[in-house]
């Protein structure tokens, strides 16, 4: 769909500065841009090339001006980027209602808005909202509750009693709700202790792809509102994600952790059980956490400790090549003495 450079400005907060009657059809890379289209540039770089592309306008920091190219100027670039590129590129629209080859249960609650697609299934009692769309070869099970707007890609598998909030996206091929990893020892058995909790997933998360979340043993595991986890993060039970955390690709948290509000952990960074991780907490990447984190610090490494002492370490290691060689000289002049 075309727009004007003025209406595109309008509907992302931004100012045209240049041809406001511009006609705007494609939003492409600063490479790949031809005449029509709109690009973005968030720093000099990028600014400059965009400015020998053919592209028709440039989203740009206000700082940035131009002799040659229409530019809508915003106060972040990329803030604007991803809000220009949801017009030109909009999630596909499901049709209302159930595909014939779906299984639903007599006693579920589909609102009339929401998309069935084939070969879902979706379990007793369960309450799916308005515009909720489950594209194909989902399941579903007893007792769980959907909320409006949710999107589960194909093959999402959610266990009984899930709770999904609203506007929640969930990836192809995860699983919420999975058994938790719980044994004792019985001698030399290793018993399994029932896992009878559930997963509560509040609104406006979203789930990559591969993911695993474990239902809690007892209670619940808990997602936050606003939080985003990116593919193949395993989550163990009774764990507490706050609101607004970044969870990155191959994170592992184990079993009853609690994370508070936007933590970024990055990726494969590993907690261990039963951790308490602070409010914006950074944990940088492949570190192991092991104990607890106060709110605000950045941790790195394995085992993770606070970023100053490890770049204390890294500096000390870095000079421990010359501090050998200094040694080694002065033991020659000892046994020469």
């Amino acid at each position: 769909m075309p727009f004007t450079t003025a209406e595109i400005a309008q509907l992302i907060g931004g100012q045209v500065v240049g041809n406001a009657k511009a006609v705007l059809n494609n939003f492409a890379t600063i490479e790949n841009a031809r005449l029509g289209d709109l690009t973005f540039a968030e720093n000099e770089e990028f600014f400059s090339r965009a400015e020998q592309s053919a592209a028709t306008a440039i989203i740009a920091d206000k700082r940035f001006s131009s002799a040659t190219k229409t530019l809508i100027q915003v106060p972040n670039a990329r803030v604007a980027f991803a809000k220009a590129l949801v017009l030109f590129f909009p999630d596909r629209k499901f049709p209302a209602g159930i595909h014939s080859s779906a299984v639903v249960a007599g006693s579920a609650k589909v609102d009339p808005s929401a998309h069935i697609g084939p070969h879902c299934v979706i379990g007793e009692r369960v309450c799916i909202g308005p515009r909720t769309v489950l594209q194909a070869g989902n399941f579903v099970g007893d007792d769980s509750v959907l909320g409006d707007d949710v999107n589960l890609f194909p093959n999402v598998t959610i266990y009984p009693r899930g709770i999904i909030g609203n506007r929640v996206r969930i990836h192809a091929n995860s699983v919420i709700g999975s058994d938790g990893f719980g044994y004792v020892q019985d001698g030399l058995v290793h018993r399994k202790v029932p896992q009878i909790g559930n997963v509560v997933i509040g609104e406006d998360v979203e789930i990559g792809a591969g993911v695993t979340i474990d239902r809690g043993a007892l209670g619940s595991t808990v997602i936050g509102k606003g939080t985003k986890i990116d593919n193949l993060v395993q989550i163990a039970h009774n764990v507490q994600v706050g609101e607004g955390c970044l969870l990155v690709a191959q994170v592992g948290i184990a079993g009853s952790s609690r994370l508070g509000n936007y933590v970024v952990l990055a990726g494969q960074v590993g907690v261990a059980g039963h951790l308490k991780i602070g409010n914006q907490v950074i944990v940088g990447a492949k570190s192991g956490v092991m104990h607890d984190i106060p709110d605000g610090q950045k941790w790195l490494w394995l085992p993770a400790q606070p970023d100053r002492d490890v770049k204390r370490q890294v500096v000390a290691l870095q000079r421990l090549p010359e501090l050998l060689k200094r040694v080694a000289e002065l033991e020659k002049k000892l046994e020469g003495k």
